[in-house]
Formats: structure tokens, sequence, C-alpha cells
């Protein structure tokens, strides 16, 4: 199994930078968020629920 290749926003700084939700691919077609801070502890999303979650916060 290839390990999952973790991105995060461009707002979050350079890569040292705490704090920061991450965001990957997984196997099954979905996304997986995580907390930087916490890295051994996801959360499984579809890509609409994280579509959802994105422009809720956004004020959309």
């Amino acid at each position: 199994m290839e390990p999952l290749a973790w991105q995060k926003s461009s707002f979050s700084g350079n890569e040292d930078a705490p704090n920061c939700v991450e965001v990957a691919d997984d196997a099954a077609g979905g996304l997986l968020l995580r907390e930087s801070e916490a890295p051994g502890v996801t959360l499984a999303v579809s890509p609409a629920g994280f579509d959802g979650l994105v422009r809720h916060l956004k004020g959309d």
C-alpha cells in the first residue's frame, strides 16, 4: 500500500506550520481529513461532504 499524499491549504504557510488541516484521497474514492498536530487521527468524508464543509466554512 502506498503512503497517502497529504495536502494542506496554501493559507497554512510553510511546511512546518502547526495546526493545519490536511486532506488526502483514500483508496475507496473518498477523502481523509486530519489535523497536522494529531496525524494519527483521521476523519473519512465523501467528496460531496467535503465540498459542503468548505462551502459552509466559506459562508456560501
